[in-house]
């Protein structure tokens, strides 16, 4: 989208994406849970490849709860699971949609818990997301 030494505003970021997915979360997180997001440039091994680019962190009390990648119509967000969260993630997913449940699962955990990748791409999904970063908040 912008290069390192061009930092996009916010309002570059939503124009980018272009989906109201992505205002409804960037004002919840930082109505609901008092989060300043911050942009970030990266070049994080997201998908098949290399991500170079810039991402939108969501951060509160230094304890990353996501981290957005911009792509075209819909978000990519990566949302991590500790493992002191991980058996209320589990009591959550059978209210969770199938691709969210398909996610979790398929997801290996690792000494600290499970990053998640989502697009999120309806407003399941998005709820979905909410739902885990809640848990990650307490």
């Amino acid at each position: 989208m912008f290069d390192k030494e061009n930092e996009p505003t916010f309002v570059q970021v939503g124009d980018y994406i272009d989906s109201s997915l992505w205002h409804d979360l960037h004002n919840h997180l930082q109505q609901a849970h008092n989060i300043k997001p911050k942009l970030s440039y990266s070049s994080c091994n997201m998908e098949q490849g290399a991500w170079k680019g810039w991402n939108v962190k969501y951060q509160k009390s230094s304890k990353s709860l996501c981290t957005l990648y911009p792509k075209q119509g819909y978000l990519l967000l990566l949302v991590p699971i500790g493992l002191a969260q991980m058996d209320e993630a589990e009591m959550l997913m059978p209210l969770c949609s199938e691709y969210t449940q398909k996610i979790f699962k398929q997801t290996t955990a690792g000494r600290t818990g499970k990053s998640l990748a989502f697009e999120v791409k309806s407003e399941e999904i998005l709820q979905d997301v909410k739902n885990l970063i809640t848990i990650r908040v307490k």
